[in-house]
């Protein structure tokens, strides 16, 4: 494949366009192949260190850090929620208006994770979401998480009724209309990093991916006819 589509560069970070299909670092079974890291670290010819991850179908904003201090810093930066995620994302149904999904995680097999039952205790979990076009059978949704849970959006937005238009994990396997979208619809469209050591505060956006794209093209001609 041509080379990462990157979105900011320093001395002590690198921003990446993550496409769809890739894990964020190396993996075994279905993530084997190459990863992100392994193909950021080719493209600049040193050693970057990961600071966050997107599932391997997810796209958007991305961040490597270029030092062992700007590592930590960042993941200071993410681990005290000072960082500010939104997602687009392509759901079924109508989402009619905003709300906040407060639904704990507790993990599930083979790598999903599940909303907890009663009596157990799971990792609080929190998920804004909001409504940003209204389209036949589905929505277009922004997602903000307030917590950084494994696969949290997906199971949040499954949890209240609408799932994204493809899912294998949870429930929805698509393809959809004849493989317009193969892969979850789900897009980092927007990162704010604060100011943390010594590194500035950065706004960093991706624009949507061709397949999102296309399906709302698609979704948007049917609404006119």
């Amino acid at each position: 494949m041509s080379g990462l589509r990157l979105l900011h560069a320093d001395p002590r970070l690198v921003v990446v366009d993550k496409p769809a299909g890739l894990p964020v670092i190396p993996g075994r079974g279905e993530e084997a192949g190459p990863s992100v890291r392994e193909l950021l670290e080719a493209q600049l010819g040193r050693r970057v260190w990961v600071v966050h991850r997107l599932d391997r179908d997810t796209t958007g904003v991305l961040v490597f850090a270029l030092d062992a201090d700007a590592h930590r810093a960042l993941n200071l930066a993410f681990e005290g929620s000072k960082v500010h995620k939104r997602y687009l994302a392509l759901v079924t149904g109508r989402l009619e208006g905003p709300r906040t999904v407060d639904v704990p995680l507790v993990p599930a097999r083979r790598g999903r994770m599940r909303p907890a039952r009663p009596g157990e205790e799971g990792k609080p979990s929190i998920t804004r979401l909001s409504p940003v076009e209204h389209l036949p059978g589905a929505t277009l949704v922004e997602a903000e998480p307030l917590t950084g849970r494994t696969h949290q959006i997906r199971v949040h937005l499954r949890t209240v009724g609408h799932p994204l238009l493809v899912d294998h994990q949870y429930g929805e396997p698509g393809p959809w209309r004849g493989g317009v979208l193969a892969r979850t619809p789900l897009h980092a469209a927007r990162l704010e990093l604060p100011a943390t050591g010594g590194l500035p505060a950065l706004t960093l956006e991706a624009p949507l991916p061709d397949d999102m794209e296309a399906a709302l093209r698609g979704l948007r001609e049917e609404a006119a006819t």
